[in-house]
């Protein structure tokens, strides 16, 4: 049983076999028809592609021209847009800017631009008339915006301004009407954008701005200028400059205030990047002639250097000053200002030695000194001079800085230095060159007078009336707190010159020594009460030694009147009369009046060798005050 189910199974399995090998071959068969297919259907593709594509290619090509035809058709309407504007642009332009709004006409400016451009960028030959003619009327467009903007500054340039009623009121001066300021704005706008420039040249807009303004500035100062140069003029030939008597001082008033109305002008005008370069070409004019007026003011300093360095001085403060203030209101014009005022300001600078040269000249070609001891005229010049200096401390301690401490003296050596800072350490310079003046001054009066003079006495006179004098100027004016430390050096000629006076009155006090034995009391005889008893003294001596006494008393009076008599000739300063009376009396009372109180009795009151009791020489002293 079992082996015939086990056959049973093997011939099931073997059938399915054969049908499985049935499929495959079938499926075979269908694989090759099916690629056979492929094949015919490849080649029929094949032969539709060739049949097709020449078809197609052409259709692409045409497709491209259509393409190419519509954008040349759009490139011809916009080539000829501009060409048809330009009848319609020229007309608002040849009519000018005066025939209507001016905003409508630089936007025609503008369009007509724009179409230029556009012709220029087809770089077509048959547009090139069309071209030559937009530049054309372009060029006349700008031309006319340009005649605009001159006619319009020329309208409000056309008067000038009275600088000096301004100047002399402190009020503002005068600026362009807004009206006018928004017409040049829009103009120099579409002017700045429209044209180019080279780096740093000057827009037409620029030029004309400085040449109008620039011009209207010059005629509204020239009258000042004018007036600097006429207030120089010298009445007295020998009188010192005083503050304020030029007209310089109003002219760079009126200058700062009109340059600064001006920047205001041009602000309201320019960008901000051209701010400088205008407000320096507008103001060139002006600066020119201001230039040229400090230049003759310096040859007229030059020719009155002793006397008119102070209005170099003046000028060199206000100069200052000025570009200082316009360089803080402006931004600009600084540098051009101060510049102005070198030549001036070099002048200033030798001015300074030029003044102690003098002094010591006019010492040193003294030929006679008053013989009466008064004081020269040098003396009160020069610190007349010292004074006035008191009025120009800031110029002149920044003048001083420049030339270093010194650097006044002859012969220094000083490199040139545009210094503009003041600082005390200026205003010690000062008060070393007044001191360095005041010594060469009594230095050379003193050797002066020890030649010219005879007589120590007069010659200390002369020198402390001298001092005096120096020493009264100095206290009652500006100088004194510049000067304080000064007092020391005066004290010391002050005591040479007293003791050179009083060196004279030695010789009748030395007539009133005589020897006393000390030692003896027999030789001091006294009466009751301490008191000198002049008979018991005078009974005492011997005859030679009598002779002695009256010939001390007769010495004593011949010198004693003599000097009497020349110190009342003597013109003693007013502070020096009572102060020498007293400096002689401290001297010669007290060695009279214990010479007198011993030997009064020598001509027993005649009057003969005793010619002054202590009274009468009392009241001879007390005269001298």
């Amino acid at each position: 049983m079992v082996g015939v189910r086990k056959g049973a199974a093997l011939q099931e399995e073997s059938a399915e076999v054969e049908v499985l090998f049935s499929n495959m071959e079938k499926m075979k068969a269908l694989t090759k028809k099916i690629q056979g297919s492929v094949t015919r259907l490849d080649a029929s593709g094949k032969a539709v592609q060739d049949a097709i594509s020449p078809i197609y290619g052409n259709t692409q090509k045409l497709q491209i021209a259509n393409n190419n035809i519509d954008s040349i058709l759009e490139a011809i309407e916009r080539l000829r847009a501009p060409r048809d504007s330009t009848d319609r642009e020229e007309s608002i332009i040849r009519a000018g800017p005066g025939r209507g709004d001016l905003r409508d006409y630089i936007a025609s400016l503008d369009r007509t631009a724009g179409a230029l451009a556009d012709l220029k960028r087809t770089n077509l030959r048959s547009n090139e008339k069309a071209v030559a003619q937009l530049g054309g009327l372009l060029k006349l467009g700008n031309k006319q915006l340009e005649d605009v903007f001159r006619s319009t500054l020329q309208d409000c340039s056309r008067e000038k301004v009275q600088s000096l009623e301004f100047a002399v009121k402190k009020n503002p001066f005068p600026v362009i009407a807004p009206e006018q300021i928004s017409t040049l704005r829009a103009i120099n706008s579409h002017m700045s954008k429209s044209l180019s420039q080279p780096d740093g040249a000057q827009t037409p807009a620029q030029k004309i701005y400085a040449d109008v303004r620039g011009e209207y500035l010059e005629r509204s100062l020239s009258s000042l200028a004018q007036a600097s140069i006429s207030t120089a003029k010298k009445i007295q030939p020998d009188a010192l400059y005083k503050p304020g008597q030029n007209g310089i001082g109003t002219y760079v008033l009126a200058i700062e205030g009109i340059f600064v109305a001006e920047y205001n002008n041009l602000t309201n005008i320019f960008a901000r990047e051209e701010w400088t370069i205008v407000c320096e070409a507008t103001c060139q004019v002006p600066l020119g002639d201001f230039n040229k007026t400090l230049r003759e003011l310096n040859g007229h300093i030059q020719k009155n250097l002793l006397t008119d360095c102070f209005l170099g001085y003046e000028i060199s403060g206000l100069v200052r000053t000025l570009s200082m203030r316009v360089q803080e209101l402006t931004g600009a014009l600084k540098g051009p200002i101060y510049d102005s005022v070198k030549p001036i300001r070099e002048t200033s600078k030798m001015s300074l030695s030029k003044l102690i040269d003098d002094t010591r000249s006019r010492t040193q070609t003294l030929v006679a000194l008053p013989i009466d001891g008064s004081a020269v005229q040098v003396t009160s010049d020069t610190m007349r001079r010292l004074q006035e200096m008191t009025n120009y401390l800031e110029p002149l301690s920044s003048i001083l800085a420049s030339l270093g401490d010194g650097g006044w003296a002859p012969g220094a050596t000083n490199k040139s230095s545009t210094t503009l800072d003041v600082s005390p350490d200026s205003l010690v310079l000062f008060a070393k060159y007044a001191a360095d003046t005041i010594d060469i001054l009594l230095q050379s009066l003193i050797a002066k007078a020890k030649i010219l003079l005879k007589g120590k006495n007069l010659q200390g006179i002369f020198i402390a009336n001298n001092i005096a004098v120096v020493a009264r100027m100095k206290r009652t004016s500006d100088l004194e707190p510049l000067l304080g430390s000064y007092d020391k050096n005066l004290l010391e000629y002050q005591k040479q010159a007293r003791a050179m006076y009083l060196e004279a009155w030695r010789e009748p006090s030395g007539h009133l020594l005589d020897v006393q034995y000390t030692n003896r009391s027999k030789d001091r005889p006294r009466s009751g009460g301490g008191v000198t008893d002049s008979a018991a003294i005078v009974k005492a001596l011997g005859s030679k030694d009598k002779d002695a006494i009256k010939e001390k008393f007769k010495n004593f009076n011949t010198s004693f009147d003599e000097l009497v008599v020349r110190h009342k000739t003597y013109a003693f300063d007013s502070d020096l009369r009572s102060q020498y009376g007293k400096e002689v009396q401290n001297i010669i009372e007290p060695l009279y009046n214990r010479f007198y109180d011993r030997y009064r009795e020598i001509d027993k009151g005649k009057g003969k060798y005793v010619k002054y009791d202590k009274s009468e020489l009392n009241r001879a002293l007390m005269s001298f005050a």
